[in-house]
Formats: structure tokens, C-alpha cells, sequence
């Protein structure tokens, strides 16, 4: 017998090694560090499929990882197994028509037993996934695509095949191990039942895995969208709009057909790893690289989780390299909500088979499509789908994340209500950008011109020219957040309630802005700092954009000290290498100018690229909003007391916050100020005797560091000034909302070209209806019966404390251009008056 098993394992080892002269694998999680794998206790591998090729596979991970082989026989203490693994289903039927099905075998009958009926008994069990065509960076044929991994079980035909033509693209999963022992006593049941549980807690996972990886089981798409109009919400939208257009309802279900088919998306494998081909080969062109980061919680909250990705929206790339990443890193591709214009002929359908499924701009006028686009979302949510769209509407042309548009997160929201039972994560990403593809046409934009609409022709414009370089891209993945946990934190009685089938409580808008917002924050919670954003925040913040190159290497050194002294949030990445090196790499992209003297060289940024640098700085502008806020009140003042600091610190704070969804709550600020201060001092930017607190000295290295980091947030004080002075010029109850939104527009415009301010976000009305909005949040500003403002002496006290920060120059410059717009805008309501 002895003889036999050795022959045999010899075998085994000369089909293994024959094997892996053609296959080569992807492996996550391969070590017994990733898998956090007790020494002291037995391993025994599970497989999904019953299989020789996953058995060489595994045994192969197995040695390359240095994990225990599946090959030796799993010493128990009543028993031992020749083999240290189990298949989970097994081939039945007649040899034909063999099938894969589910199977107590026996060998996971002896380890239960085992484990049962043996005091400090346990075994790891360590399930492992392997799918045939799931390393799709490496594959460079359409061919391939056939005889990937599915849903369905493959024949052994069909699994040669499989692995003749996906050989060099396997991807193997190994998951955490599962302690049996504990598994088994989470309750009093008898060997059997302990038996079928622990296999079915093991379908479960493996489902889980293949969910997370290739997604979900996909249904017809004729049969979904069918589905879809025979819903009670959708056959009710039917008759309603039957009965208010007085046509038939046959007429309105083919509308309704109609409008579900321009919905609906149909994923095509084949045509993901046509476009990931595609892709592959223009990111090479284009970038120098693209660096991942927190991609682990995402493969950890996919596994049984609906995810919905919520990244930033600065770039047509955004969608295409969310999902590139995703694939590439063993993750099912999500379904992405695209604009009704990107439907168009042969680009729409590519777009379609690739994930996407479209959208109309609005629909509130239209009940019939709102019911099959909400019963659509609710179809995918409760079936796992992940899907991705942005809550900011449309893409950024300033750098800023957008107010978010809530639209999509409520309908979300109000799927979840309906059905529970899937858990549903929002994944906030933050892609960072060192050169952005549409920067030109931005700058257009950003000048005055007339924003280009949203076009899928838009990106083939901005590819035209693949040979110059853009830099290397960030893909940052943020927390996750649970909707159920805030759901339960901010409506604790959710689940008691009742809902209709529209499901809208009355505090569905208040909670969806508050979650919508959360994501803004958490997106700005995982930037990426470049160079080029810390070379545009340096070189932006100082009076003519120019500045000697030691100098601004010191001050960009110092910022990314700051950042790195008290990091913002464990999810920012920062760049490596040092200041000197940035400079020269923005200098080498052709953002930034030299002008060598014998002194010492000068850089600086002009014309285009002068606005085309407020937009990298925005990106990143929240990371050192409290800090440069801090150090704005030392620019006309050479001391204050803590108390006072922290008093002034904290009354503007809401306002930067709401603006710039920094993630501070108003609770924690003093201890966030505080501890700004003693980093401050420890980098001699500011100097503390007791309660006080000083600016360097005039002159010095630190005192125009301070200076430099002051003007950082000095424009956004001044935005804010302009709207507090022409409300209290035109006085309590004078002035409506709108107005005051348009009128601060074009004063903030004015200001801009007589001060030379390169920054159009200066006078964008965006900022100016979001400062507005949230002075009447905190009850700064009340509205009467007819929209109009009053305030109360806290604007007056705002107004005061302004000569703290803002230069008296620049002070006056707004009270006289105030009060003659005013005059003027008297002049034209009425005659002029007599002059005796």
C-alpha cells in the first residue's frame, strides 16, 4: 500500500511540474502571514469543484507560499486523513452526464467528527478559490474570453480547454481560515447537523467569493426588463399615465418595454476583457503608472456586501480606470450609471456590455420612467450587483468635490427600506491626478467660455495626442460605510417602521444629505498628495507666483512635513522622494517655469498654467485648511491668546467645513486646534509663552513659511467677506438669497481683475450659494414670508473680526465697490434728483 501512495504522489508531482510549464497564476493572499495561519493547529484546504488541475494548482500556491501541503496526510487526535484537503461538491451521475453537486464527503465527515467528539480539537480550514481566466492584465486575446470562469460548472472538455487557453491567467484566492471548532460550538446540535452546517457555511462563502470576483449570476436581459414591468410600482406608474394621457395601457406598456431597454445594461465578459485589453495598452501610453491603495476593504466588504462605488468625478478617465483597477485586482467590474448622451450608436452598446446602464438627466416629470428606473436600481441592489455612479452629478472643473446631488444615493436609500436583507457598503474613491486629460478644455471653461456638455467624444478629443504623458494617476479607496450602521445612527427606529411602496419617510431628505455628504467626506479623507499639487499649493500662496527654488523646496519640504507630523486620515497617500525632486518633476511636465540667475534660480507659473495649477491645489486644499486658518490670524497680528484663537478658529470652521468636507466634526475641533498648535511650535512656525501664542520673527525663513501657508485658505476669507459686506450694506430684509448669491458673483469677478487673482473658483456662485445656505443652517440668516435676509449681530461680530485676516486694503476696495453698486442700482430704480 505504502508503494502504491508513493508512486502515486510521485505522479502527482510529475503532473504538477508538467502542468505549470504553461499555467501561471495570480495568487492573493498566498502566505501564512496573509492568512494569519496558527502553527500550532492543522490546516486542511477546501476546494469548491471537484478537480485534478485545482489539485496541482493548489499544492503548486501551496509551496511557492511556504503554506503546510495539501499533499501530506492531516494528523488528527482520533484519526488522520491521507490528504489535507477536501472537495466541497463532487461528480455524480453516470459518466456521461456526470454532474457537479453538493456532497458530505468523507472526509469532511471525519473532520467533524474529529473535532466533535475530541476535547481541544480543532483544524483551520482554509477555503481556496480558483477561476481559469480571471488574470485578465495578462491576457492579449479575444480567443480567451470563451473559456473563462462563469457561473456555470465546466465539463472536462471544456475545463482542458479552459486551461489550455487560460493557463498564464489563473487567478487563486486563498480565503482567511475558519476555526471548525468554533464553527461547530456556536450551538448544541448532533454530528450530522454539525456536518451540513459547516459544508453549507462553506457554499455560502464560496458564493460570496465568485459573487465578489465575476459577479453576480446574471439573468437574461430580456427577462429582467419583463420582470421590471410586471412589478406593482411599475404596473401602477402604467395605468396612472394610461389614465392621464387617455391612450391604452397596451400603448403605455411599450413605452414602458421601451424605456426599460434603454435602461438596462448587458454585461458581456467578452467585452470587459476586450475594453481591459484596450485600456491596458492606452495606460501604458499615457501614464507612468497607476498606484492602488486600500483595495484589501474593498475585496473584504464585497464578499457580502451590494458595494455601491462613489468616487469623485473629475475626469472622462474616472469610470474607465475605477473599473480597470477593479478587474485587475480579482473584482467583479460594477454597473456604472451613465448619462442618457453617452448612449450613442456602436459607442452606447460597447459602453452597455461593459457595465453601464443609462440614465436621463431628469425625471421628475416623468412618472412611468422614474418607477422602472427605481424598480431597475432596486432589481440590482437586492440581487448584489455592485454598482457605481457619482454623487457629485458632473465632473469637477475646479479640483473641489462638488455638493453632492442626492438623486441616486435616496433612490438607494429607499430600495434598502423596501428590502433589507442585502447589506449595502458605499465605497468611497478618490482618484488623484497629477496632469487630468481635459485640462485645456477646463481652462476654457474656467475662463468664462460655455462648459462643453457631457460627451463620450469628449475623452476621444483629449486621447488624440497618446504620446505625451500625464504623470501617474492614484486610485484610493476610502472607508466603507455600512448603510444599515447609519441608518440605525441616524434613524435608531428604521426597522420598526412601516413603509409604503414609494418608501419616503419624512426624514428621508434630511437623512440622504447627511449620508451623500458623509461619502464627499470620505472621498476627501483618502487624497492623494502629488507633487504637483504640493508644488501648485506652495507656489499659488505667494504674492506674484514666483518664488526662488530653494525657498519653495523648503516651504513644499515643510508642507509635507505638516502632513506627515498629523496625518489627516490613515487613508492619504503621500509621495515619495523629496521636495527638490518634485520641483523638477513638475518643472519636466511643463507646468512650472525657470529663470536661472547667478542668485539663486526662480521659479514660477504663468498664464494658462497659472489656472491650470488652482485646480491640483484644490484638490488637496482640504488637508491644510485648519492649519493655514490657524496661521491666518498671525498675518496682521503678532500674538493672541489661546482662547481668543480658538474662539475665531472655531466660528469660521462651519462654514470652511461644509465648503471643503473636511472631516472634523465642530465636537472634536479644540482638540484639533490644539494639536495643530503644538505642531506648529515644534516647527517653529508660531512660538507659545503660556496662553499666548506669537508669529516668528519678521524676516525670518519661518515667518514666510507662515505667511505662505496663511494665504492658502486667505481667498476662500475673502469670498466669505464679500457676502457678509454687501448684506450688511443693503441692510436686514432687503435682499433675497438669489440676490445676494448673484450680486457676490460679480463682485467676487471684479475683485478678481482688479487684485489679479489667477483663481476662477474665486467668484464660481457654487461657493457663494453654499456659504449662503449654510449661514442659514446655523440661524446666521433667517428668511421672511418673501425670501428675504435679516441677520443678527453675529454677522456684525463676523464683519469685525474680518480686519484680523484680511488687509485693510483689500477691505476698503469691497466697501467702495459695494457702496457704488448700490448707488447705482438706486440710480436706476429712480430719478435722478434735482440739483438745487
Amino acid at each position: 500500500m505504502r508503494n502504491i501512495l508513493d508512486v502515486s504522489s510521485v505522479f502527482f508531482t510529475f503532473l504538477r511540474k508538467i502542468l505549470f510549464f504553461w499555467v501561471r497564476t495570480n495568487t492573493a493572499n498566498g502566505t501564512p502571514e496573509q492568512l494569519n495561519l496558527d502553527p500550532n493547529k492543522p490546516v486542511c484546504y477546501v476546494l469548491q469543484y471537484s478537480s485534478l488541475a485545482n489539485r496541482l494548482v493548489l499544492e503548486q500556491e501551496c509551496i511557492n507560499g511556504g503554506l503546510p501541503s495539501s499533499q501530506k496526510a492531516l494528523k488528527m487526535a482520533s484519526n488522520n486523513l491521507r490528504r489535507s484537503f477536501f472537495f466541497l461538491y463532487r461528480r455524480q451521475g453516470q459518466f456521461f452526464r456526470r454532474r457537479q453537486s453538493p456532497a458530505l464527503t468523507i472526509r469532511l465527515k471525519q473532520l467533524v467528527h474529529d473535532v466533535k467528539n475530541t476535547a481541544d480539537s480543532d483544524i483551520q480550514i482554509v477555503p481556496v478559490s480558483i477561476f481559469w481566466g480571471r488574470a485578465p492584465q495578462k491576457e492579449k486575446s479575444l480567443f480567451k474570453v470563451i473559456f473563462s470562469d462563469t457561473w456555470s460548472n465546466a465539463g472536462r472538455l471544456r475545463k482542458l480547454l479552459t486551461i489550455l487557453v487560460h493557463g498564464k491567467s489563473t487567478f487563486v484566492q486563498f480565503s482567511q481560515p475558519i476555526s471548525l471548532k468554533q464553527l461547530i460550538e456556536e450551538s448544541e446540535i448532533s454530528e450530522e447537523r454539525a456536518t451540513r452546517k459547516t459544508a453549507r457555511v462553506l457554499r455560502v462563502h464560496f458564493r460570496r467569493v465568485r459573487q465578489a470576483v465575476i459577479g453576480p449570476d446574471l439573468s437574461h436581459r430580456r427577462t429582467l426588463v419583463y420582470k421590471l414591468i410586471s412589478t406593482p410600482s411599475v404596473k401602477d406608474a402604467i395605468r396612472e399615465t394610461a389614465k392621464a394621457e387617455d391612450i391604452s395601457p397596451e400603448k403605455v406598456k411599450a413605452r414602458a418595454y421601451k424605456y426599460g431597454d434603454e435602461i438596462a445594461s448587458n454585461v458581456s465578459m467578452a467585452t470587459v476583457r476586450f475594453l481591459d485589453i484596450i485600456l491596458s495598452w492606452v495606460w501604458n501610453k499615457i501614464y507612468n503608472g497607476v498606484k492602488i491603495t486600500n483595495i484589501e476593504s474593498v475585496k473584504a466588504v464585497a464578499e457580502d456586501h451590494a458595494v455601491i462605488y462613489t468616487p469623485c468625478h473629475r475626469s472622462h478617465i474616472d469610470y474607465l480606470l475605477l473599473s480597470y483597477v477593479l478587474f485587475n485586482n480579482g473584482i467583479m467590474v460594477p454597473h456604472i450609471a451613465a448619462g442618457i448622451n453617452l448612449n450613442m450608436p456602436i459607442v452606447g452598446s460597447i459602453l452597455r456590455r461593459g457595465g453601464a446602464f443609462f440614465m436621463r438627466r431628469s425625471f421628475r416629470d416623468n412618472p412611468l420612467y422614474a418607477a422602472i428606473f427605481n424598480e431597475y436600481m432596486h432589481s440590482m441592489l437586492t440581487k448584489g450587483y455592485s454598482v457605481e455612479y457619482f454623487i457629485e452629478g458632473g465632473r469637477s472643473r475646479t479640483g473641489r468635490t462638488l455638493t453632492p446631488k442626492a438623486g441616486m444615493v435616496a433612490m438607494t436609500v429607499r430600495s434598502y427600506l423596501r428590502d433589507h436583507r442585502k447589506p449595502i457598503a458605499f465605497v468611497p474613491v478618490y482618484v488623484g491626478y497629477e496632469k487630468i486629460l481635459e485640462g485645456r478644455t477646463y481652462l476654457g471653461e474656467l475662463r468664462g467660455q460655455k462648459k462643453e456638455s457631457e460627451s463620450v467624444f469628449g475623452l476621444f478629443k483629449s486621447l488624440r495626442n497618446l504620446k505625451n504623458s500625464f504623470g501617474q494617476v492614484s486610485v484610493n479607496f476610502g472607508e466603507p460605510i455600512i448603510l444599515s450602521d447609519e441608518l440605525d445612527r441616524l434613524q435608531p427606529h428604521w426597522k420598526e417602521q412601516a413603509y409604503n411602496l414609494e418608501c419616503k419617510p419624512k426624514w428621508l431628505n434630511a437623512t440622504v444629505d447627511e449620508i451623500s455628504n458623509k461619502i464627499a467626506t470620505h472621498i476627501n479623507s483618502a487624497a492623494a498628495v502629488n507633487p504637483v499639487t504640493l508644488v501648485a499649493t506652495g507656489l499659488l500662496s505667494t504674492t506674484r507666483q514666483a518664488m526662488d527654488e530653494r525657498a519653495l523646496i523648503d516651504i513644499i519640504d515643510k508642507f509635507c512635513g505638516l502632513l506627515k507630523e498629523y496625518s489627516y486620515s490613515n487613508q492619504i497617500t503621500l509621495p515619495d522622494g523629496n521636495a527638490k525632486e518634485w520641483v523638477a518633476y513638475v518643472e519636466g511636465m511643463g507646468l512650472i517655469s525657470r529663470n536661472r540667475q547667478d542668485l539663486g534660480d526662480i521659479v514660477s507659473v504663468e498664464g494658462n498654467n497659472a489656472i491650470l495649477l488652482t485646480y491640483y491645489r484644490n484638490n488637496t486644499l482640504h488637508l491644510f485648511a485648519v492649519p493655514a486658518l490657524i496661521a491666518s490670524f498671525f498675518q496682521y497680528n503678532p500674538s493672541m491668546k489661546k482662547a481668543k484663537l480658538i474662539d475665531l478658529v472655531r466660528s469660521v470652521y462651519p462654514y470652511i467645513k461644509s465648503e471643503l468636507f473636511i472631516r472634523y466634526m465642530q465636537d472634536d475641533l479644540d482638540e484639533v486646534i490644539q494639536h495643530w498648535l503644538d505642531v506648529m511650535v515644534n516647527n517653529h512656525l508660531l512660538q507659545q509663552d503660556n496662553d499666548i501664542y506669537t508669529r516668528p520673527g519678521t524676516g525670518t525663513e519661518q515667518f514666510v513659511t507662515l505667511g505662505v501657508l496663511a494665504r492658502i485658505i486667505v481667498q476662500t476669507l475673502e469670498r466669505y467677506y464679500i457676502a457678509i459686506a454687501l448684506l450688511r450694506k443693503h441692510g436686514n430684509g432687503s435682499i433675497t438669497a438669489d440676490e445676494l448669491e448673484k450680486q457676490s458673483t460679480q463682485m467676487a469677478q471684479r475683485m478678481s481683475i482688479l487684485y489679479g487673482l489667477n483663481a476662477p473658483e474665486f467668484f464660481d456662485k457654487s461657493l457663494f450659494r453654499n456659504f449662503i445656505a449654510t449661514l442659514k443652517e446655523y440661524e446666521m440668516l433667517t428668511e421672511d414670508s418673501h425670501g428675504k435676509l435679516s441677520y443678527g449681530k453675529e454677522v456684525d461680530e463676523v464683519a469685525d473680526d474680518a480686519r484680523l485676516v484680511l488687509n485693510s486694503e483689500f477691505r476698503q476696495s469691497i466697501l467702495q465697490v459695494t457702496n457704488a453698486s448700490l448707488l447705482q442700482q438706486k440710480a436706476d430704480l429712480q430719478p435722478l434728483p434735482n440739483e438745487d
